[in-house]
């Protein structure tokens, strides 16, 4: 039963979350730091979600395969290359490190 309390409770914040920005007058979403601000926070939240995936396990640091990917895909960014060439720099080399470490 916990868990639909769980899910009631969510989905009531969800919509009250919702019904708050619906709320919020246009003049405050004009303003430059609002704009700055919603331009940014996708950004940040993704660095920090792949961060999480790459880097954690648990409560536990690690460093494997996957960093090894990111830290390719991170040069192939700074050499400005194309979105697809930078998912296939990062998957050869994770799949390389993986091949060469077992």
């Amino acid at each position: 039963m916990n868990i639909w309390i769980a899910i009631g409770v969510t989905a009531v914040g969800c919509y009250a979350v919702k019904l708050i920005g619906l709320l919020v007058p246009a003049g405050a979403l004009e303003r430059p730091a609002v704009k700055r601000l919603a331009a940014l926070l996708p950004v940040a939240l993704l660095a920090a979600l792949t961060a999480q995936q790459t880097f954690a396990e648990g409560r536990v640091l690690i460093l494997d395969a996957k960093a090894a990917g990111l830290a390719a895909a991170a040069v192939a960014l700074v050499l400005r290359a194309p979105f697809l060439v930078v998912v296939a720099v990062a998957v050869v080399a994770t799949a390389g490190v993986r091949a060469l470490t077992g």
